[in-house]
């Protein structure tokens, strides 16, 4: 784990030393004005010397400013080291994100990896913040003071021992107690903003249904199990105060005690007194600053491991050593593929896959809900890698592609589509970012865009909001498929991405695909056998397997399930998950 976070010092390993070094110089500062007070005492004020008052004076100003200039310069070295650690940390993990696969995302909740984001790097910012300036800080000052004291009074000193001892052994039990509360304080993060998440992106449901005060009582629960926690760990940390405080107190006493009886027996000054005093809050300050680190890096040490499970993730699909780096053609073959979403899985998702389909062809797929179809389709841009057998693209196992070659090959559609903030060629530049304004208008005409998109006041630099909120459905599947379009694609799969486009629309892009891209290859997905009917060929998908193949024709003669989908369709009353009887 150290080894992971450290890695991501880099270019801040020169202000993360330096930090330190200013730290020690600004403790030797402070540890000197002590004795230099005693002087004054001892030497100035009882021997009624002006002129070594002054001079001792001068030198304590000189130190004491000495020591601001070491904070100061502490101070920034050490803001920098850290904000940098925390920005790298933040790179790091969003470009690791990047590279995960499906498999991979589906071990992590948003909420997590957004928390793991931001709190969990701010935990670990100001914890190596306080590592780089109090844990070097603290236990140097603390030993200085200790040496010093004892080299003015063993005896004396020897109070310290006790004070450091028992404030220790207390403040030891504190942390103890107060690390099991932090290690959970993380969990309820996750759940905070997984409220929160849900509530805003689903919005128009919590309102169309009436559920705001629901909602309300969900993330104020998850609000409450954070305070809760804070509260229980905030509570025992409290004590460290009144305990320092105790501490201290007990010390001033004991030490003004012996030593007015040993200045009364002429065995101290009143000078090495005063610096003993000085000594005893230095000691004592020392040791509560550890206490505080030390609760800074156990509320850290939760974070540190979250943060190093998402940097340390590999990506389960990750390009061969020598990557095939073209792809001749859009042509699909499926050979004896099985494939579940978990290895230890009892059950395959897809079972005894077995397809030739070649270049240029438009292969529809139907079937009910959860039967697999999205997920024979994902295999072949390699979303997901086979459990067995194989998916060839072009005559090549996709494993052996170079991932962005065959991703770059095959356009996908879905059902939901995501739109970014932007205007409108911001998005569809998404496909291909060189593509030139008439390129673009050209893709929107063959997926049906352009008739809404003239409509609007701004055309094609109309503004369109995050997520696309300013726009229908249909119209931004119409969006989605003119960006896919762009990328002219050698293989191109629309996965029920025109659900929400009508009857005569699809018709039209249909008719658009056949005739300007007849050398892609199209997959496609939908509930509607009309959509499907003119296709090449016909999938239909039942329960993981492929129940039958082929024409429009064929199917109807041949397949009881597609049969009892069409004539419950051309009936009005359409229901895949409603299977006919083999």
């Amino acid at each position: 784990m150290l080894k992971t976070l450290g890695s991501q010092i880099r270019e801040f390993k020169k202000d993360s030393l330096l930090t330190p070094v200013f730290m020690i110089l600004e403790v030797i500062m402070e540890t000197v004005i002590p004795l230099l007070m005693a002087s004054i005492i001892d030497d100035g004020v009882e021997k009624g010397d002006i002129h070594h008052i002054y001079m001792v004076g001068a030198a304590m100003v000189l130190i004491a400013a000495l020591g601001l200039l070491f904070g100061v310069l502490g101070g920034k070295y050490g803001a920098r080291a850290s904000s940098g650690f925390a920005r790298n940390l933040r790179k790091a993990m969003y470009e690791n994100i990047q590279t995960f696969s499906f498999s991979n995302i589906d071990k992590y909740s948003t909420a997590g990896l957004v928390t793991r984001l931001t709190t969990d790097v701010t935990n670990i910012q100001n914890a190596y913040q306080m590592i780089l300036r109090m844990c070097v800080r603290a236990p140097f000052s603390m030993i200085c003071a200790m040496v010093m004291a004892f080299a003015i009074n063993a005896k004396l000193a020897s109070v310290y021992l006790v004070a450091v001892i028992f404030l220790g052994g207390c403040l030891a039990l504190i942390i103890r107690q107060a690390t099991k509360y932090f290690n959970q304080v993380f969990e309820k993060y996750d759940d905070l903003n997984a409220s929160v998440q849900e509530n805003v992106s689903a919005i128009r449901v919590v309102k169309a249904y009436v559920r705001e005060d629901h909602e309300k009582k969900k993330f104020k629960k998850a609000s409450e199990n954070v305070y809760h926690m804070f509260v229980k760990a905030e509570s025992l940390i409290a004590w460290n105060t009144p305990l320092m405080q105790f501490t201290v107190y007990a010390c001033i006493l004991g030490i003004s005690w012996l030593g007015a009886k040993m200045i009364v027996a002429d065995t101290l000054t009143t000078g090495e007194l005063m610096s003993l005093l000085t000594y005893c809050m230095n000691i004592l300050m020392s040791l509560m600053m550890l206490s505080m680190v030390f609760v800074m890096i156990t509320m850290s040490m939760a974070s540190a491991r979250r943060i190093t499970e998402v940097l340390n993730e590999e990506a389960d699909i990750r390009n061969p050593e020598q990557p095939v780096m073209e792809v001749k053609d859009g042509s699909v073959v499926f050979d004896h593929v099985n494939f579940s979403y978990k290895k230890d899985a009892k059950s395959c998702v897809l079972k005894d896959i077995n397809l030739d389909i070649h270049s240029g062809e438009t292969i529809g797929i139907l079937g009910g809900t959860g039967s697999a179809k999205s997920s024979l389709v994902n295999l072949i841009t390699r979303l997901y890698d086979v459990s067995t057998g194989k998916v060839l693209v072009g005559g090549v196992d996709v494993r052996d592609y170079d991932l962005d070659t065959l991703r770059n090959e095959v356009s996908v559609v879905l059902q939901n589509n995501v739109l970014f903030s932007g205007s409108i060629l911001d998005n569809l530049r998404w496909g291909d970012k060189n593509a030139s304004e008439q390129e673009c208008k050209r893709a929107c005409e063959l997926a049906c865009a352009d008739e809404f998109i003239e409509r609007m006041p701004d055309k094609y630099h109309t503004h369109i909001e995050q997520g696309g909120n300013n726009v229908s459905g249909g119209q931004k599947q119409r969006l989605c498929i003119a960006r896919a379009l762009l990328k002219k694609p050698k293989i191109l799969i629309l996965d029920d991405s025109t659900s929400a486009v009508d009857t005569a629309t699809d018709a039209k892009i249909r008719k658009a695909f056949a005739e300007e891209i007849p050398d892609t290859t199209k997959f496609i997905i939908a509930q509607r056998v009309s959509s499907l009917m003119n296709a090449d060929r016909i999938i239909v998908m039942d329960d993981g397997c492929v129940s039958g193949v082929g024409t429009h024709e064929e199917l109807l003669a041949n397949n009881a399930i597609y049969r009892d989908v069409y004539e419950s369709q051309t009936a009005g009353s359409g229901d895949f998950d409603e299977k006919g009887e083999e």
